[in-house]
C-alpha cells in the first residue's frame, strides 16, 4: 500500500520541535478561519478545516505525535512511501466520534481506521458532529473559549421637566439584541423599570447594571447607560442649575407693583412685583431649580414689559397725556 505523505507541521505552521502550547494555539487559529460554519459553501475551506484536525489529532498526543515523528525527514518533501510494518494493526481508534472516511488516507493507513472527524459548530449552528464553537470541544483540542462580558449600551431617555425634577420611578421600553430560532440575530423590546434621580439634568446618564448585551459564551450582559435628554417646556427654559421664567408685565402693572400667580416645578404660587421695576430684572424663587443638595438651584422670574397697541383713539390720547406729563428718561445718553 503507497499514500503520499502529509506534512502536519507544515499544515499548522509550526516547527517540528514545537511545543504542545504552541501547536494548540496555532490550531485554535486556523480553525477560527476555516472553520465551515464562517464559510458556508466553500469546499476549500471545509478541506482545509479538515486538514487541521486531522493535524492536531496526532500532533497533541504524545504517542501519536511520536510514532508519526518515526517516518523520519526523508517524507518531508511530499513524496509516497509505504510505512513500517505492522503499523496498519495500530489502532488508536476514538479520536473524536464515529464514523470514518472524514481522515485521510494517510491517517488511515498509520493510526488505524477507529477514528471519525470531529468538528464543530459556531454559535450553536450544526457543524460537522461536534459541539458549539464558543467554549465547547474543538475537533477534540478541547478547546474552551472563555465567557466574556457583553458590551455596554447606550440609549436616550426623554423627560419632561417635571420628571426630571421630582425623579422617581419611570417604566421604560428599549430595544435589543438578542438570538432567535436556529440562532438568527434579531431585535426584542424590554420594559424596565428605572428610578430618575430627582434633579438630573439634561445630559447626565442612568447606568443600568447588566442590561445591556449579553456576553459571549454565556458572559455576563453588559450595562445600559439612558442618556437624559430634557424635552422642550412651554414654560421654562434651563440654564446650569437654574429654570428660567419669563414673566410679561402691562406697563402699569410694571410702575404701579402687583401680585400675580405664577408656575414653578412644584406647582402656582404668588409673588409680589415691586413698583417701577423695569424689563429684564430677575427675581429668585430660591430651591426651584434644577440638581440636588448644596447644588440645587433657583427659579429666576424674569420681567417682560409687553407694551398695548394704541389701536383706539382713546388709548392713543392716553399715552400722549401720559409722555406730556412724565419727565422719565430710560436713556443715560
Amino acid at each position: 500500500m503507497s499514500v503520499k505523505y502529509k506534512d502536519y507541521y507544515k499544515l499548522l505552521g509550526v516547527s517540528r520541535t514545537a511545543e504542545k502550547e504552541e501547536i494548540s494555539k496555532a490550531f485554535k487559529k486556523l480553525a477560527r478561519k476555516y472553520h465551515p460554519d464562517l464559510n458556508p459553501d466553500n469546499a476549500d475551506a471545509e478541506q482545509k478545516f479538515k486538514e487541521i484536525n486531522e493535524a492536531y489529532e496526532v500532533l497533541k498526543d504524545p504517542e501519536k505525535r511520536k510514532m508519526y515523528d518515526q517516518f523520519g525527514s526523508d517524507w518531508e518533501h511530499g513524496q509516497n512511501f509505504r510505512p513500517p510494518p505492522g503499523y496498519e494493526n495500530a489502532h488508536f481508534g476514538g479520536f473524536g466520534g464515529a464514523g470514518g472516511g472524514d481522515f485521510s488516507d494517510f491517517f488511515e493507513t498509520i493510526f488505524g481506521g477507529g477514528g471519525g472527524f470531529s468538528g464543530a459548530s459556531f454559535g450553536g449552528a450544526s457543524g460537522f458532529g461536534g459541539q458549539g464553537f464558543g467554549g465547547q470541544s474543538f475537533g477534540g483540542a478541547g478547546f474552551q473559549q472563555r465567557p466574556r462580558k457583553g458590551t455596554d449600551s447606550e440609549t436616550t431617555l426623554q423627560l419632561t421637566l417635571e420628571e426630571a425634577y421630582k425623579g422617581g420611578s419611570k417604566s421604560i421600553t428599549v430595544q435589543e439584541r438578542a438570538t432567535g430560532p436556529g440562532g438568527h440575530p434579531m431585535v426584542q423590546s424590554k420594559t424596565l423599570d428605572v428610578n430618575i434621580p430627582a434633579g438630573i439634568k439634561d445630559g447626565q446618564k442612568i447606568r443600568l447594571a447588566g442590561q445591556g448585551s449579553p456576553g459571549p459564551n454565556d458572559g455576563p450582559r453588559g450595562d445600559l447607560y439612558l442618556k437624559i435628554r430634557l424635552a422642550p417646556h412651554q414654560y421654562f427654559k434651563v440654564e446650569d442649575n437654574n429654570v428660567i421664567l419669563d414673566l410679561d408685565l402691562t406697563p402699569w402693572e410694571a410702575a404701579l407693583g402687583t401680585r400675580v400667580k405664577l408656575p414653578t416645578l412644584e406647582g402656582m404660587i404668588e409673588m409680589n412685583i415691586p413698583a417701577g421695576i423695569g424689563s429684564g430684572k430677575k427675581l429668585r424663587v430660591k430651591g426651584r431649580g434644577m440638581g440636588s443638595g448644596a447644588r440645587k438651584g433657583d427659579q429666576f422670574v424674569r420681567i417682560m414689559i409687553q407694551v398695548p397697541k394704541g389701536d383706539s383713539e382713546e388709548m392713543t390720547r392716553l399715552w400722549q397725556e401720559m409722555a406730556a406729563k412724565s419727565d422719565f428718561n430710560p436713556r443715560p445718553f
